[in-house]
């Protein structure tokens, strides 16, 4: 299961596609979303999960596991990307 291969209807792909159906940001949800990160937990068990992958030896559950973590993490970095170009967009309309 490769983590390039995006299931459509992940949860992490349905979220996506609700989140991309609506165009309006606030400046208040641009800064909230760019203080979302993942927890110390859930980064040491990435770490962990690539390194298994790395040395060949992670399980199809794991497997599973690591793709989610990418799914999720995927699409906080588009959220994140969106919510960077709004608020350089709105700082420069601010500006002129």
């Amino acid at each position: 299961m490769g983590s390039n291969t995006v299931t459509p209807n992940t949860e992490a792909a349905i979220l996506a596609r609700v989140m991309q159906a609506s165009d309006r940001l606030s400046r208040d949800v641009a800064q909230y979303l760019l203080s979302i990160e993942f927890q110390t937990t859930d980064l040491e068990r990435m770490n962990h999960l690539s390194s298994c992958a790395q040395e060949g030896n992670l399980t199809s559950e794991e497997a599973i596991e690591l793709d989610s973590y990418l799914h999720v993490g995927s699409l906080l970095s588009i959220l994140q990307s969106k919510a960077r170009r709004f608020l350089k967009t709105e700082t420069s309309a601010r500006l002129q």
